[in-house]
């Protein structure tokens, strides 16, 4: 699978990102799309711009999805919807119950669109990364809400959301489903530090809040079902995993934990369907980064996981949150004065191992062939 960044916060500086217009997106996804097949993608993760959508409480602007719902259509792309990327309208007050009510009419709204626009099964993320945005809106103040030790707050009111989310989308279209997207982390006691090990065991539980909330296994009075949990996507990078006391470790480190094992454990506590939401890498790393977790996927599904596939996250290079620096991290680049994207050989190479990789560990014909 391919992710289009799609993030339309506001950073503490007060400035909107729209990772989707800055990456040029909006204006090439037909071209991108059409580069997902020539790359044997079928599936990819792209977004829903609230903030560009709801120009007044009740009234839809359709024109940034519209281009991006018929292009998906025409090409057979199954996109994965994300409908709140860290980004809503500025009249909202997000710690107010209007968040979610405004949030629920929004999905429904979405949901009554892409019903009728298209006819394939549709798939939403409700609220992306809710463990993630409610530590880093709720608690560290580095993006909206830019608040500080409210991150259980946050989390609570982006759960209620998403529970709402689901719940009207459903009404609208039943045969809806829904990926839960959230990182999964290691936090592990630094051999120096034995006792630091509760709270880092602690620390690694505070992943699983965001999914047990949804289901109602945690804070039921939320609103949470099990039927709420569909798939599980989660987010994996090189940093996922570190020492309480500070410092990543590295894969290959001893006290490295296989991601197999990580995805094992997700599994296990849910029951549900997995999906690689993001993982990816920058510069020379991307290629060896997605053998390993290739690698790790296929060993899961030997053992009897179901991850249901791995997306390359972001698809395209895109100017850093805090600096806009070019982050070389995509399987394509920035477009040139004509629209052409630059492929990154080394990553293309290895993402068509992979794909007959998995052809062969699947049993079916290989999309290179």
């Amino acid at each position: 699978m391919g992710g289009f960044e799609c993030s339309t916060h506001r950073r503490d500086d007060g400035r909107r990102l729209d990772l989707i217009a800055a990456t040029g997106h909006d204006r090439a996804v037909l071209s991108d799309y059409r580069h997902m097949l020539g790359h044997g993608i079928r599936t990819v993760r792209d977004g829903v711009r609230w903030h560009l959508i709801e120009t007044a409480p009740g009234r839809y602007d359709w024109k940034s999805l519209l281009p991006m719902l018929r292009a998906a259509r025409e090409l057979g792309i199954q996109p994965i919807w994300d409908l709140c990327h860290y980004g809503w309208p500025d009249d909202i007050d997000i710690w107010r119950p209007e968040f979610v009510d405004r949030f629920a009419r929004f999905a429904a709204a979405v949901a009554r669109l892409v019903r009728d626009e298209t006819g394939g099964t549709p798939i939403y993320c409700p609220v992306n990364e809710i463990a993630y945005w409610s530590w880093a809106g709720g608690d560290m103040g580095m993006m909206n809400p830019c608040a500080r030790g409210r991150g259980f707050e946050l989390k609570h009111q982006l759960v209620r959301a998403a529970i709402a989310g689901v719940e009207a989308v459903r009404a609208v279209d039943p045969r809806a489903r829904f990926v839960h997207v959230d990182p999964v982390i290691q936090v592990t006691a630094h051999p120096d530090r034995p006792e630091d090990r509760p709270e880092a065991s602690a620390y690694t539980e505070c992943q699983y809040q965001s999914w047990d909330m949804i289901s109602g296994a945690l804070w039921p009075g939320l609103g949470g079902r099990p039927e709420h949990l569909d798939v599980i996507g989660v987010n994996y990078y090189s940093d996922n995993q570190w020492f309480h006391s500070g410092g990543t470790i590295e894969p290959g480190h001893p006290l490295y934990r296989p991601f197999r094992d990580i995805l094992a454990d997700v599994h296990a506590r849910y029951g549900r369907p997995l999906l690689v939401a993001e993982t990816g890498a920058e510069g020379d790393a991307r290629a060896p980064w997605l053998r390993y977790v290739a690698g790790e996927v296929a060993a899961a599904i030997k053992a009897g996981v179901p991850v249901l596939g791995i997306c390359l996250y972001p698809i395209v290079d895109y100017p850093g949150w805090t600096n806009e620096r070019h982050c070389p991290v995509g399987l394509l680049g920035f477009p040139d004065a004509e629209g052409r994207r630059e492929v990154h050989r080394p990553l293309a190479e290895e993402l068509r191992r992979r794909q007959a990789a998995f052809d062969r560990v699947l049993g079916r014909r290989s999309n290179a062939a």
